[in-house]
């Protein structure tokens, strides 16, 4: 079967993340005009042209953006001059209490309007004008009325498709549609001929079958629908940090009202137009919105900030002026329809199989069309001669006519791309209920084949739940977990080295202490910066000489290329000083003095300094982050450069403990036994990062740990000997991640997953085959880069998300293995039959209710299946393995020889073999080949749950919705033979009969058996140069 493989990878070859145009035109070419229902097929494909039409429209719209925020930024005041429009402020804005114009509002920030800006009083004049104050925002009781006036949060969506839609979408099929106009064809030619009701019957059978596969099929895709309409509100779920009532609050984005004061950090995508309070160093990238890359600084003279926009550094605090459609985000989103998302490969493939698969069903149909007319006029031609036609002949070619139809209906595996769309809908469910969140399709099966996850350590690895375990303060090592923390360091140090610690604790932080809605304290900010500020907060008690004595100046946030973070602060006497906090090695290296117990500065020996590193690797290899904590007095600054880099004071080194989560060991150990590699990609110390990773099981006897400036400084033949032994990356930078997934995707052909929470993480986590974002800890912008949201940061989440990626692979297997075996022996049945008998065993109403069974239900029986704990026991399916494979081929031969057999003894030999006689004997012995053909199928669709392993039954009681399809095909099944016979051309059987149909298709789970104990040749890995090798194959995969 090497050829459909390679016209798979010839022509229905996709790569998992953002495919070319090209490739994924070239695959719709090659499905051509074979396509029995196009709008249904296609309908969770891309719309290519839309999609073009879409951006042309979203370039367009941003030139104009750009171009206005051009013209308004340079010339503001002639275009105010030359066309100022007058607002009123009706009586309905007066009544509620406000006193501007919601227009006029909104166009002083998205006209950056700063001439109305200053009539109306600047910021101030504008939130008395609103009802808002900086430090008590608004009050949520006239929420209400705020978002009649000012508007909601939302822009314009398309309404949702309706169930009927879906039920038009099914009617699309031509074979149907051909069907239905045969079915009214031999209704009116039965009605001329046999009268009425016996003419109607075999029409009327015909219709009734198409409007139940019809509806079964809407219902189905509804679903889904519904399905994906909701995990799509769960993308669209965003929370940001507001001010309201006078407390802290995180609401939703949707909840979001004009004069809400946000809080706005790094990461964050900026949720409606505002204008800026305060903040520090605050760049807002604009690209998304005008296409502009350069990033816009934002400050108290420019302080408009536009919805849409993104925070690249920095924090501010903001006040909402515009929401919805009435930002220029609102209307640029509104305008833009959906292009679709991008198809996965599995669709692709199947859309590959189904095609290849169709066009031979399309010969069979032909030659069986051709056959039975050839032997019907050579049948007619030798009894009353070809001049004589009747009623009754033109009722036997439309027979033939629709059986051909069906063939095709059968033929053409419909079903394989849409089973695809079935089997991720319900895996992102479950998953969502799982706390991960699946934004696109592909990632959901193309996790099911990582062979490396690289991931952070903070948070995913460890619970995220920082306290100071140990502090470093004048030469003396303290464990401060304990309540007698103050008394401890009491005894060892001064008043003034103590107030300067809490000074450069509580100035250089990102933390705050905010006031929640029950009126109880609570400390925001990285876990991390709340440590140290709890920590500093249980350490004040009564000691306030210089910690809160000075005002910020200036404020440089984290970011995770310096690894610091620093604040200056103006101090009484008129001097500064410059506060730094960060990785313990870069501040070390910036410190060139240390505070002794009396808060002396003192130079620092080589001696001291050799004793602060130890300390340091002592505490990281207690599994503790170090962080360090330094000062420098300066007479003066200057604005525009950056904080110092030398000459700093050594205060502090901070020990602090994050505990490896629970659970996070026995799923590393399940993605050992999987044959997946996990890799630790940490900022942190290389010894807190090892003894971490240790703990976990990451790193190994034959693994390595190494520093990112090591990492960057190898060349390209280094790398390569080097990447497979890697398991810890230590201080590292966003960049190093992103050089390690390139390198392992590129010179190793791995998939690689990667975990990410940052906003510099974007790239890695675009580059990977799946990013994975942190949902409590990571950034806005780290999410919309990613492919899955791991909703609690944990580490075994991520595993989960693998085992669901390799179920919907295998279930997708199981299902192209149980059609094809239908497909096979439907298709040979009817051809042989045709020549040989000149008649089709199974009719039109028959073959539509197996075509049914083997679709939509097969699809929903085999394509849901849950994971099992075999999946992770086996090594993932490396780039370019065939997608059916020779195990697959075994099963597929093997069953359709066996059906082939059965049914054809039955045709040729039933009546003697059975001792089945009388009048309605043709009949009796269709109606046993249409029976049995059935329950082979259910009986090797219970065969299909299990490709390799002998014991089929396996968790399949818990499986209600398989045990449902199951008891549904079999009493729908008997209801066709026993009382539907009128419609379906079949007769009651005995029991007898019964026990032969059921005991023939039963036999299939012995044939099934014996087939799995047959050896195959494993299908070849093209993808092992890589150094990795696929686990042992043993009895446990019989």
């Amino acid at each position: 079967m090497d050829w459909l493989e390679k016209s798979l990878r010839e022509d229905f070859d996709l790569p998992p993340k953002n495919p070319s145009e090209e490739a994924q035109r070239r695959w719709r070419s090659a499905v051509g005009a074979l396509v029995k229902n196009r709008r249904r097929r296609f309908r969770m494909v891309a719309d290519l042209d839309s999609r073009s039409q879409n951006e042309a429209h979203r370039r367009s719209i941003q030139e104009k953006i750009r171009l206005a925020l051009y013209v308004q930024k340079a010339a503001i005041t002639f275009i105010d001059g030359a066309k100022h429009k007058e607002y009123r402020v009706t009586e309905d804005i007066i009544k509620a209490g406000f006193s501007i114009n919601p227009d006029e509002l909104a166009s002083i920030t998205s006209k950056y309007d700063a001439k109305a800006l200053r009539m109306h009083g600047g910021i101030d004049g504008v939130s008395k004008k609103i009802r808002s104050t900086f430090d008590h925002g608004i009050s949520a009781s006239d929420l209400d009325t705020r978002q009649n006036i000012y508007g909601v949060n939302r822009y314009a969506e398309k309404p949702s498709r309706s169930f009927w839609m879906f039920v038009w979408d099914a009617l699309q099929d031509m074979t149907l549609i051909i069907l239905m106009v045969c079915a009214l064809i031999s209704a009116v030619v039965g009605l001329a001929s046999e009268g009425f009701p016996k003419g109607m019957y075999d029409g009327l059978g015909i219709i009734l079958s198409i409007l139940l596969v019809v509806m079964v099929t809407a219902i189905s895709d509804y679903r889904q629908s519904l399905q994906f309409k909701e995990l799509d509100n769960e993308k669209k779920k965003i929370f940001i940090h507001v001010t309201r009532d006078g407390s802290r609050q995180k609401i939703s984005i949707y909840d979001l009202a004009v004069g809400d004061i946000v809080h706005l950090s790094i990461g964050d995508q900026v949720p409606a137009d505002g204008l800026y309070i305060h903040g520090y160093s605050l760049l807002i990238d604009e690209s998304s919105l005008s296409g502009e890359s350069d990033p816009v600084y934002i400050s108290q003279d420019k302080p408009f900030i536009l919805a849409g926009t993104k925070v690249q550094d920095g924090s501010a605090k903001m006040m909402v002026t515009a929401v919805g459609m009435r930002t220029e985000w609102g209307r640029l989103m509104s305008t833009l329809s959906e292009g679709g998302e991008d198809e996965t490969p599995l669709q692709v493939k199947l859309n590959g199989v189904a095609t290849i698969i169709g066009k031979i069903g399309l010969v069979f149909a032909t030659l069986t069309f051709v056959v039975l007319m050839v032997r019907f006029l050579i049948e007619k031609g030798l009894t009353v001669g070809l001049s004589k036609w009747y009623s009754t002949d033109a009722l036997t070619i439309v027979n033939y006519f629709a059986t051909a139809v069906t063939i095709i209906v059968v033929a053409v595996p419909e079903g394989l791309p849409l089973a695809v769309t079935l089997s991720l809908a319900f895996a992102m469910k479950k998953l969502m209920n799982d706390k991960a969140l699946v934004r696109h399709l592909s990632a959901c099966e193309t996790m099911g084949s990582a062979g490396t996850i690289c991931t952070d350590k903070t948070g995913t690895l460890t619970t995220n739940h920082m306290v100071v375990d140990k502090i470093w303060i004048a030469e003396v090592s303290k464990s401060v977990s304990g309540n007698n923390t103050l008394e401890d360091l009491n005894s060892v140090i001064s008043p003034t080295t103590l107030g300067l610690l809490l000074q450069g604790i509580f100035e250089n932080t990102s933390a705050e202490v905010v006031k929640e809605k029950d009126g109880r304290q609570n400390v925001l900010g990285t876990p991390t910066e709340r440590a140290i500020f709890e920590f500093g907060l249980k350490l004040e008690g009564g000691h306030h000489a210089e910690d809160r004595t000075c005002t910020k100046v200036k404020v440089e946030p984290f970011n995770s290329v310096k690894k610091k973070m620093a604040v200056l602060v103006s101090l009484p006497n008129g001097t500064y000083r410059w506060f730094s906090k960060g990785a313990s090695e870069i501040i070390v290296q910036m410190c060139n003095m240390m505070v002794d117990a009396d808060g002396n500065s003192v130079p620092l020996s080589e001696a001291q300094r050799k004793n602060i590193l130890d300390t340091i690797n002592s505490f990281a290899s207690d599994a503790l982050r170090t962080l360090c904590l330094a000062y420098k007095e300066v007479d003066d600054f200057d604005d525009d450069s950056e904080s110092p880099t030398s000459g700093f004071t050594l205060i502090s080194i901070f020990g602090i403990k994050d505990p490896v989560r629970p659970g996070v060991k026995d799923a590393v150990k399940a993605c050992m036994s999987a044959g997946i590699i996990v890799r630790m990609v940490t900022g942190d110390n290389i010894n807190t990062a090892k003894a971490i990773a240790k703990e976990c099981g990451i790193l190994t006897d034959d693994g390595i740990a190494i520093e990112g400036p090591d990492f960057r400084s190898k060349s390209l033949e280094e790398m390569r000997d080097l990447i497979p032994k890697i398991r810890v990356m230590a201080r590292s930078l966003p960049l190093d991640k992103h050089t390690l997934v390139t390198n392992l995707r590129g010179m190793f052909h791995e998939v690689v997953a990667v975990t990410g929470d940052g906003t510099n993480d974007a790239p890695a986590l675009h580059e990977a085959d799946i990013g994975l974002a942190m949902g409590i800890a990571g950034t806005e912008v780290a999410k919309e880069s990613a492919d899955v949201i791991v909703l609690d940061d944990n580490f075994t989440t991520i595993i989960n998300v693998t085992r669901w990626g390799r179920a919907v692979y295998i279930n997708i297997q199981k299902f192209v293995q149980f059609q094809l075996t239908v497909n096979i022996v439907a298709l040979v049945i009817n051809f042989v039959s045709a020549c040989i008998t000149g008649s089709a065993p199974l009719t039109a109403v028959q073959l539509l209710w197996v075509n049914m069974i083997m679709d939509t239900l097969g699809a929903l029986a085999l394509a849901t299946e849950p994971p099992n704990d075999g999946m992770m026991k086996r090594p993932p399916v490396r780039r370019g393995e065939s997608f059916i494979t020779r195990v697959m081929w075994r099963n597929i031969i093997g069953q359709s020889l066996y059906q082939l057999v059965v049914l054809g003894a039955l045709m040729f030999g039933g009546e003697q073999l059975l001792n089945i006689k009388g009048p309605d004997s043709k009949s009796v012995i269709n109606t046993l080949i249409f029976n049995s053909f059935v329950f082979c199928q259910v009986f090797n669709e219970i065969n299909s749950r299990e490709m390799q392993e002998i014991n089929v039954f396996r968790g399949m009681i818990s499986n209600w919705i398989f045990i449902g399809i199951i008891a549904v095909t079999v009493a729908f099944q008997v209801v066709i033979i026993e009382f539907l016979g009128t419609f379906a051309s079949t007769v009651p059987l005995s029991w007898q009969l019964w026990l032969v149909s059921v005991g023939l298709g039963s036999i299939s789970l012995i044939v099934g058996a014996i087939l799995k104990c047959i050896p195959v040749k494993s299908d070849e890995n093209p993808s092992s140069p890589n150094g990795y090798v696929p686990l042992p194959s043993g009895p446990d995969n019989i």
